[in-house]
């Protein structure tokens, strides 16, 4: 399990995703991934990241949502791949905003502490899309009945019970807030909310990209090479989109724009798209339309 732990003026890359397999998430059931966060300071995560890895029956649920997702729906990634980057790129987020005296939510209402806000924005992240295992449709309603069982499970005997019920009830509004249409009223749950949206690079868009899915949401995920994210100049965070072609501005625009909006991280934030190289790559020859 990684220990290391980025400072705040260090740049953190977005992990790649390169062990996303390409033929199908069924693949994943014979070489496991272990979820892992820079967590070493925090004990009580690393507990909980140890029952994480541990739990199979939480492994199978990811399986059976990339299922629905990839396999069925031909959608990007939606198991353990993807909610270990949510997972990392939030816990970046919230490391660079704390690091700038921005106080959490649970710390502020609740007088929890740093490492208790860690700890639920790390498993909202972890549990946001559970309910793509039932169905992609309202997947967000049921990520929260399948996600309240799981967390009394993997938080039972590391809180008193009034504190657990407050960290499960934080961590469901993280994810239900993540939607589309979702309403945050935590700092946790904005950030769980734009960290979801970050896992935006080439290698989470490649399933439905190389299986010839050509629409605006397939060609400009494609091309966006990776992102980076550390401290900014004039707000706390800097987060650059590396792009190998303009069509990457649908993602950025659209679909990161409404993450973004709504999330309250709005003044924290600076987002800067940037497209690299001298010539921007050839994402596709022709598009046909009719027969």
């Amino acid at each position: 399990m990684s220990s290391a732990r980025l400072g705040p003026s260090e740049e953190f890359a977005v992990p790649a995703p390169e062990e996303i397999p390409s033929e199908a998430p069924a693949a994943e059931a014979h070489r496991r991934i272990q979820i892992q966060v820079p967590a070493r300071h925090n004990p009580t995560l690393l507990a909980i990241l140890e029952r994480v890895n541990a739990d199979d029956d939480l492994y199978a649920t990811w399986r059976c949502a990339n299922i629905n997702a990839v396999d069925r729906l031909g959608m990007s990634d939606h198991g353990p791949v993807h909610v270990q980057i949510v997972a990392n790129i939030g816990l970046r987020l919230f490391r660079l905003l704390v690091s700038r005296q921005i106080t959490p939510s649970a710390v502020q209402y609740h007088q929890l502490t740093i490492e208790d806000a860690e700890i639920i924005v790390v498993l909202a992240c972890l549990l946001h899309d559970v309910g793509m295992a039932v169905h992609r449709e309202e997947h967000e309603h049921y990520s929260l009945f399948l996600a309240h069982d799981k967390l009394k499970e993997l938080l039972a005997d590391l809180y008193p019970p009034a504190a657990r019920r407050v960290m499960i009830s934080e961590i469901l509004h993280a994810i239900i807030a993540h939607r589309a249409d979702g309403r945050p009223l935590t700092l946790e749950a904005g950030i769980v909310r734009v960290a979801d949206a970050l896992d935006m690079a080439k290698g989470r868009s490649r399933i439905p990209f190389e299986a010839g899915k050509v629409n605006i949401h397939s060609v400009s995920a494609a091309a966006i090479d990776r992102v980076s994210i550390g401290p900014g100049e004039s707000r706390p965070v800097r987060i650059v989109i590396h792009m190998n072609n303009s069509a990457g501005i649908f993602q950025v625009d659209e679909l990161l724009r409404e993450k973004v909006e709504g999330s309250g991280l709005e003044p924290y934030l600076e987002i800067t798209a940037v497209i690299e190289g001298e010539a921007e790559r050839r994402l596709i020859s022709e598009v046909r339309i009719g027969r």
